[in-house]
């Protein structure tokens, strides 16, 4: 790792690099959103999002912004930091100074240290430090934000929190009952895209049935309303059929496409010969339904007879990662492999993706599952892992503050515990990067609101930010 040059601003340690400022064009909101929204471009990748990484000093406590406007427009040229006189305007100085004296935290003992050397991750082509958002957590499996900037959080073992303010909230009440063993429970979340208008949230579980032996379930969907601290409306537009007690490959990441359909997958449930490469179950799928539930007339096997009407394609063992590509459109999808052989999937309507016919993988003991990688009529993957990284949880990188992986796809590794960076071109893969190698197994990975990329991480699970630094 490159050392980083360390300069003294504000009595807080900061890599110099962060605030070397190419000013672009300013937005018409007002003063204070554009200083806010300079700071969190500009600095929070060493002061953090919420101006809790600088020391207690004194300027913090005396009247006026003085020191921190000279500090930011004519520089600490001795210790490495260059003026910004040429960069901002004085007005722009004077916004940014006061949202820095405004916004430091009113108790000096929650402060941290600012960015360190070590603290600085120098990726191939992006600088980043890590946020620690959220922590307390067991599996936090699914996030959504809605639009005030609230965080929802699932945990697998059935609860659903509001982080806000920096807190979480009660458990919401009005959450389904869910089939909590293995890998079973609360899963994923997404909102609707005309979130705003209908309050929509779309929620992924297993649901449960109770009676004699063991318990018995498979994945569903359900839609409802927040309100306060509750789930309201709630509708459950799907539950998967069989349902079997087996308690893994439930699938179950969400997306919507800009048509109003929502896409999910459901795994083999651990019976891959009597299930994927049958039409007549919901079982090693993927499905495609309308944002009600409903089928849309034109999925593919909604004319063939005994067909599950909401498959999309089949022939997938465990898909965990589903996310549309936000410049073509098109849905992609992520699956844990046997021992091996994990896949990245472009998805077609109607098209068999082969398992367990064909695999790239071996049985977990070691012997072989199938001696064929390749059939007619069975499509192939874009690309597969082996070894094993087991992808769970899958983005496009979107917006302008990791320019370099814009486009790019990241999805979280279990096993491996690290963060994969997929590089893409005409639909194949050219590159991929292995990152946070020991950050702990990734469940999931999403884009938020605010244009920062968020992981979920399990046991002890936490909420992670990628905070870029330029």
């Amino acid at each position: 790792m490159k050392k980083a040059v360390h300069i003294l601003i504000l009595g807080a340690t900061v890599t110099a690099a962060v605030w070397f400022l190419v000013a672009g064009k300013k937005s018409n909101s007002s003063a204070e959103d554009s200083a806010a929204a300079n700071y969190m471009k500009y600095c929070s990748g060493c002061h953090g999002a919420k101006l809790e990484k600088f020391a207690a000093k004194q300027w913090m406590d005396e009247e006026g912004i003085t020191p921190v406007f000279n500090s930011i427009k004519f520089g600490l040229e001795d210790l490495g930091m260059p003026a910004f006189e040429k960069t901002f305007t004085d007005s722009e100085i004077e916004s940014l100074a006061a949202y820095v004296k405004k916004g430091i935290p009113a108790d000096r003992s929650i402060l941290e240290a600012a960015l360190t050397t070590d603290a600085l991750i120098e990726s191939e082509v992006q600088k980043f430090t890590v946020d620690t958002v959220v922590s307390g957590l067991n599996v936090p499996w699914g996030m959504a934000f809605l639009p005030n900037g609230d965080m929802l959080i699932s945990e697998r073992s059935g609860s659903l929190y509001i982080f806000s303010g920096g807190k979480l909230s009660d458990p919401v009440e009005g959450v389904p009952r869910v089939m909590a063993i293995g890998q079973g429970g609360l899963l994923d979340i997404c909102l609707h895209p005309d979130y705003d208008r209908n309050g929509w949230i779309y929620f992924s579980y297993s649901y449960l049935i109770d009676g004699k032996g063991k318990p018995t379930g498979n994945t569903a969907i359900m839609r409802a309303r927040l309100k306060d601290n509750s789930l309201t409306d709630q509708d459950i537009i799907f539950m998967g059929e069989p349902a079997t007690d087996r308690n893994y490959h439930f699938g179950s990441k969400i997306a919507f496409d800009g048509k109003g359909h929502i896409f999910f997958g459901i795994g083999d449930r651990g019976q891959h010969f009597d299930f994927p490469q049958k039409l007549d179950n919901h079982n090693g799928k993927i499905h495609r339904l309308n944002d009600d539930g409903s089928i849309p007339a034109d999925n593919p096997f909604v004319n063939t007879p005994g067909a599950m009407t909401s498959v999309y394609s089949y022939g997938h063992r465990n898909p965990q990662g589903t996310c549309i590509d936000p410049v073509t459109g098109e849905l992609w999808v992520s699956e844990h492999g046997p021992r091996g052989g994990d896949e990245l999937n472009l998805i077609r309507p109607g098209v068999n993706y082969g398992w367990p016919v064909i695999s790239y993988g071996i049985n977990y003991d070691g012997t072989v599952l199938t001696n064929l990688t390749g059939k007619e009529g069975m499509e192939q993957p874009v690309f597969y892992w082996t070894p094993s990284i087991g992808p769970c949880g899958m983005t496009f990188v979107t917006g302008d503050r990791y320019p370099d992986w814009k486009n790019n796809i990241l999805l979280g590794s279990l096993p491996l515990k690290h963060l994969e960076r997929v590089v893409m071109k005409d639909n194949a893969v050219i590159h991929r990067e292995q990152l946070l190698t020991g950050i702990g197994r990734v469940r999931n990975v999403v884009m938020g609101h605010d244009g920062y990329i968020y992981l979920a991480i399990e046991t002890p699970g936490k909420i992670l930010r990628l905070m870029p630094v330029k």
